[in-house]
C-alpha cells in the first residue's frame, strides 16, 4: 500500500468528487426514494469498471472490488444517500432544485468520497474483497437494517464508515473505540380533549393547553430526575392541534425524540415519559397516549477496528490531526445496526467551512468544506487496505 500515492490520487479526484457531490446536492431525495442518486452512483461505478448489485433495500447499491487473490477475507465501506425535508437557504450556486428537500447533513459528500475511495482502490493491489455499500434512508428510517436483511454483510468481517462534521477543522479525523453515538428513541403523543367555543372554555377540554403543559413538563425529566453525569436529551420537535383561533382544539399531537447514552438511563426516561403522559391526562381530563417507534441503538466502535481506523487516520491526516471526542454525541446513526452484527468503526471527518462555523447539521443553511472529501476518500481506502492486511496476517 503506497499511502502517498493514495493521497495523491485523492487530491487528483477532487474535481470529480466535487462534481458528483454538487449533482447530488441539486437533486436531494428522501429515504428509500434515492432513485436519481442511485443512478448516478451506478453510472460512476460503471465508469470505473466496478460491478454492483441494485436494487438492494429498494434504492441501495452494493459494489464489490475483488483483489488479485481471494483469501476469504472481506471488509466493507458504507455511505448513506438520503436527504432531509428542509427548504434550503444556503444561497449556493448548486442549491437544491427540489422544493422542501435538502442535503443538510452531508450525505451528498459521503457518497462522493466513497466513490472516490472506489476509484483509488480500483488501482490498488490487495488480497481479499472490499464491499462498497451505498445505503438509503439513514435519516430515521433505518435503511441499514433493511440492507442487512438483504445480505450486505454476508461474508464481511469488518466495516468502516464516517460522517462529515463541521465541529472540527478540515483535515482532522476523530477516531476512537467505545460508544460515540446515543440511543435514539422517537415518540408520538396523542391528546384527545373535547372541542368547544373559545369563549366558553368551561364546556371543553383544551388539548392544546394539555400539550403545551406536557412540552414544558417533559424538560424536567432530564433536569430533575436523571443523574447529570449521564448526558440525556428530550426534544419535542413537532406540535400540532387546532384549526381556527376561535375553536378550542379537541385533538393535539406531539412528536419528539429521546437521546441517552446508558441503557438504564434510557429505560428510566422512557418509563418517566409514559408516567408524565398519563398524569397529564388525569390533570386535564383528557385522553393521552404515547407510542414509541423502533429506536436506533448506540454506535459502539470495536476496539481493534478503532486501532486500524486511528492508524489509517494518522497516515492520511498526520498524528497531530487525529482527534478523540471528549464526550459521545447525542446524535443517532443507523451505522449502529452494522456494528451489532460485526466489528467496525465509525469516524468523523472535520469539515468546518469559513463563515459556516456555527451552523449545525439539519439546518437549512448547512454546508461543509468540500476539501473534506479528499480526506474521507483517502481514509476509507487506507482503512480498507489496512484491514485486509490485518485479517490476512
Amino acid at each position: 500500500m503506497d499511502t502517498e500515492q493514495i493521497k495523491k490520487q485523492a487530491a487528483e479526484l477532487m474535481p470529480w468528487m466535487r462534481e458528483i457531490r454538487r449533482a447530488i446536492h441539486r437533486h436531494p431525495e428522501p429515504g428509500f426514494r434515492e432513485f436519481r442518486t442511485a443512478a448516478l452512483v451506478m453510472q460512476s461505478l460503471e465508469g470505473l469498471g466496478i460491478s454492483f448489485r441494485h436494487p438492494v433495500a429498494e434504492t441501495g447499491v452494493v459494489a464489490e472490488l475483488c483483489g488479485s487473490h481471494d483469501n476469504g477475507h472481506c471488509v466493507a465501506l458504507r455511505a448513506d444517500m438520503d436527504a432531509l425535508p428542509l427548504m434550503e437557504e444556503t444561497g449556493l450556486a448548486f442549491s437544491s432544485e427540489v422544493p422542501g428537500m435538502m442535503h443538510a447533513c452531508g450525505h451528498d459528500g459521503h457518497v462522493a468520497m466513497l466513490l472516490g475511495a472506489a476509484s483509488i482502490l480500483k488501482k490498488e493491489r490487495f488480497n481479499g474483497k472490499i464491499r462498497l455499500i451505498f445505503q438509503p434512508a439513514e435519516e430515521g428510517s433505518g435503511g441499514a437494517s433493511r440492507m442487512i436483511q438483504e445480505g450486505v454483510l454476508d461474508g464481511v468481517e469488518l466495516i468502516f464508515g464516517g460522517h462529515i462534521d463541521r465541529h472540527y477543522q478540515t483535515g482532522t479525523i476523530c477516531a476512537q473505540s467505545g460508544l460515540i453515538c446515543a440511543y435514539t428513541d422517537t415518540f408520538r403523543i396523542d391528546i384527545l380533549g373535547r372541542g368547544g367555543h373559545a369563549a366558553r372554555p368551561h364546556e371543553a377540554v383544551d388539548s392544546v393547553v394539555a400539550a403545551s403543559h406536557l412540552v414544558i413538563s417533559l424538560q424536567t425529566l432530564v433536569s430533575r430526575e436523571l443523574n447529570p453525569l449521564y448526558p440525556s436529551v428530550i426534544t419535542v420537535g413537532s406540535i400540532s392541534g387546532g384549526s381556527a383561533p376561535n375553536i378550542i382544539a379537541e385533538q393535539a399531537s406531539l412528536r419528539g425524540t429521546i437521546r441517552t447514552t446508558h441503557p438504564d438511563i434510557r429505560e428510566k426516561v422512557i418509563g418517566a415519559t409514559r408516567r408524565m403522559v398519563r398524569a397529564t391526562g388525569e390533570l386535564f381530563g383528557a385522553e393521552c397516549s404515547i407510542n414509541f417507534e423502533d429506536c436506533y441503538p448506540p454506535v459502539i466502535n470495536d476496539a481493534d477496528a478503532a486501532k486500524i481506523a486511528r492508524s489509517a487516520a494518522e497516515i492520511v491526516a498526520g498524528p497531530e490531526r487525529v482527534l478523540t471526542e471528549a464526550h459521545p454525541s447525542l446524535g443517532g446513526e443507523d451505522f449502529s445496526f452494522y456494528l451489532q452484527k460485526i466489528p467496525g468503526c465509525f469516524v468523523r471527518f472535520g469539515a468546518c467551512r469559513k463563515g459556516y462555523e456555527y451552523i449545525p447539521a439539519h439546518s437549512s443553511r448547512f454546508d461543509f468544506d468540500e476539501d473534506v472529501m479528499q480526506t474521507g476518500a483517502s481514509f476509507l481506502a487506507c482503512a480498507a487496505l489496512m484491514s485486509l492486511e490485518k485479517l490476512e496476517s
